[in-house]
């Protein structure tokens, strides 16, 4: 719990780019020690890294984590944060719904559309072949 980390063994751990963490740094949502002139992140500064990324990962919007994260440190019981998680991610997943069945009607509709010119290649092909 101790352990501090620099911009490179965090981004290391996590997998992303140094240049990631310190993207996040600007807009807020961690705020790393300094030593000297050398930013040193901290266990907590790793754990919020971590479900930034998550958020991010499950398509949430930057306000939509920073609203998550500034729960945790207000509310200790977490009640809040849950409760506005579980508000969150049900809107995610309706979204993610209406996506899927307009990508599947799309798909649907792009089949048919190659079918049809398939089909009719193959016809103009058969007309213009001497018999």
């Amino acid at each position: 719990m101790d352990k501090i980390y620099s911009v490179t063994e965090l981004a290391r751990e996590l997998g992303v780019t140094p240049r990631t963490i310190r993207f996040y740094e600007d807009q807020g949502l961690i705020a790393p020690q300094r030593a000297g002139n050398t930013r040193v992140y901290s266990y907590r500064d790793r754990a919020r890294m971590i479900l930034i990324l998550r958020g991010k990962r499950l398509g949430f919007s930057l306000r939509d984590i920073r609203e998550f994260l500034d729960l945790y440190v207000v509310d200790t019981t977490q009640v809040e944060q849950l409760q506005l998680l579980a508000t969150k991610v049900r809107a995610r997943i309706a979204m993610l719904e209406e996506q899927r069945i307009a990508v599947e009607q799309t798909l649907t509709e792009l089949k048919d559309v190659e079918r049809m010119t398939v089909d009719a290649l193959t016809a103009k092909l058969k007309q213009s072949r001497p018999a």
